[in-house]
């Protein structure tokens, strides 16, 4: 989520904090395309010029009524609306450097994410249970309603549940210690409990529709492997799974990067016994999702236990934070610093 000239500022903004949204699909009209098929590119999740010039000609045949004609057409005039050629690095840098990044509530996390959670790319969170996933996504889902210049994105979250985990009741703990309206916070929040493999990845359609018509900056899968684990099981489904899996994270990857949201996902582990077969290694906790996962995601964060309220936060992967680690507490109000609890 950058900062563009021509782009109108929200109602009470700061004139220096302004948004670009993503063209809607319906703009096509305007090169020629006819509102019927403009239509079953909407309806097929499809709600941004952006969205239709990322997607291959196959997906657009994919869809009943596309013909390989029309698809060259549509994606034709898509990518003479979206540049998809070269541009220099001083570009490049011009645009990270705008780049806004959501609080986790932690200072000390902030410091080690370089300023918090990146918008425009997929943050995985990886660690065994109480290790502090789930009270960072409830946090955030708050701390992103913030204005920009107190570390938020102001805008709504979206928060996909495949665990049954979410409690309101946390996040209006988080608005109150920012001094924020209960009932808003909550009705900024839109929440959709997943229940299989193939549901998760259609909520992504509906994620689609909903960040086309309003402002959103997040988006939270918590977590993005459960669902998998039960859905497919057995080494003769391990194909299967992975590429189900490899869609859902570009899938989300691809509306990181139409809409310049942040994209956090939650991920379990696994125990590698074979790791122990040294006297002095550890039985070391691997996140599950194999390769897939690990090139999907952008940056992954390893949380671990830690004393009491603490727990432990390391850059396990990342383009461009060195490898350090931090701590981080699990407060009443959220997530916090260690200090902070006295």
């Amino acid at each position: 989520m950058s900062q563009h000239e021509g782009s109108q500022p929200m109602e009470g903004e700061e004139e220096e904090y302004q948004f670009t949204g993503p063209l809607l699909v319906s703009k096509l009209q305007e090169a020629g395309i006819h509102a019927n098929d403009v239509k079953k590119l909407a309806e097929a999740g499809l709600n941004t010029v952006e969205a239709v010039a990322f997607t291959p000609k196959k997906a657009l045949l994919a869809i009943r009524g596309i013909s390989e004609q029309k698809a060259d057409k549509i994606l034709a005039e898509a990518q003479k609306i979206v540049p998809l050629g070269f541009q220099s690095a001083t570009e490049v840098h011009a645009r990270r450097s705008e780049l806004v990044h959501i609080t986790t509530g932690s200072k000390q996390l902030d410091a080690l994410l370089g300023g918090g959670i990146e918008t425009g790319s997929l943050t995985e969170l990886f660690g065994e249970f109480r290790t502090g996933k789930s009270q960072l996504c409830h946090t955030l889902a708050v701390t992103c309603q913030l204005p920009v210049n107190m570390g938020g994105g102001e805008g709504k979250c979206l928060f996909i549940d495949t665990e049954g985990t979410f409690r309101p009741v946390r996040a209006l703990a988080v608005a109150e210690r920012y001094g924020m309206t209960g009932e808003e916070v909550l009705d900024n929040i839109a929440y959709a409990r997943a229940y299989n493999a193939d549901h998760q990845q259609q909520l992504l359609t509906s994620a689609s529709a909903l960040m086309s018509e309003s402002r959103f900056c997040l988006i939270i899968v918590d977590s993005a492997t459960n669902l998998y684990r039960t859905d497919f099981s057995g080494r003769g489904e391990l194909s299967s799974r992975q590429t189900h899996l490899g869609k859902f994270l570009r899938t989300l990857q691809r509306l990181a990067d139409e809409f310049g949201i942040a994209v956090v996902v939650t991920n379990q582990v696994m125990s590698t016994p074979d790791a122990a077969a040294g006297p002095y290694a550890g039985n070391e906790k691997k996140p599950i999702g194999g390769n897939i996962m690990a090139h999907a995601s952008t940056t992954r964060l390893q949380l671990k236990k830690s004393r009491g309220n603490t727990r432990l936060c390391k850059i396990y992967d990342s383009p461009c934070l060195p490898e350090s680690e931090t701590t981080f507490a699990i407060l009443a109000g959220g997530i916090g610093d260690p200090e902070e609890e006295a």
